[in-house]
């Protein structure tokens, strides 16, 4: 998956991400295990966006304001499913508000 974020300039940021979950219907929550301008953009209230392909070969993208919890409820749940090899400094989400596959607008 690759999950995008924006800082306060405007500027756009892209990285893979591996541990992701989606806990409901509008929220995927990303482990930060390695976010540095991801964190920092976070940080500023930035909006983000989720681009995935299914097995089936199906692409998604899912945008939506984000949130960044290093303590509380999804915290704990993100460290809970989270592989212990990796840190789990925190959990980012994005608040699903638009999604996509394809051209095709389904939210």
């Amino acid at each position: 998956m690759v999950f995008v974020t924006v800082d306060t300039k405007g500027m756009p940021n892209a990285i893979y991400a591996t541990c992701v979950k989606m806990i409901s219907s509008e929220k995927i929550v990303i482990a930060d295990n390695f976010f540095s301008k991801t964190k920092n953009n976070l940080a500023g209230g930035c909006m983000g966006a989720v681009l995935f392909i299914t097995k089936d070969r199906k692409s998604f993208q899912i945008k939506g304001a984000t949130e960044y919890h290093a303590s509380g409820a999804i915290y704990d749940d993100m460290k809970k499913w989270l592989d212990p090899k990796y840190p789990g400094h925190a959990a980012a989400v994005v608040n699903v508000n638009e999604a996509f596959s394809g051209a095709e607008k389904l939210l």
